[in-house]
């Protein structure tokens, strides 16, 4: 018996230092970000960009329903700040 491990593909997303400050700078503000997952389209409001594990990750909250969402930067697909 072999165990499989399925791993999704790493985000074709490159995090220059000018995308990394603007999504500092929303979290800074509290601004929306638009972004991509795995296919699934988020809208939040910006809280932090920390580090999660080894990784680096945006918290963001769900307007609608105020739940706090972790998403890994190396899992975002793409993202938009909205002014």
């Amino acid at each position: 018996f072999r165990r499989r491990c399925f791993r999704w593909p790493m985000s074709q997303l490159r995090w220059t230092t000018e995308r990394m400050d603007q999504l500092e700078n929303a979290a800074r503000k509290g601004l929306r970000v638009a972004l991509s997952r795995r296919g699934t389209e988020y809208i939040v409001v910006a809280l932090r960009v920390t580090t999660v594990g080894r990784d680096e990750a945006l918290i963001g909250r769900l307007p609608m329903t105020g739940e706090d969402l972790t998403f890994r930067l190396e899992d975002i697909d793409s993202f938009q700040v909205i002014e």
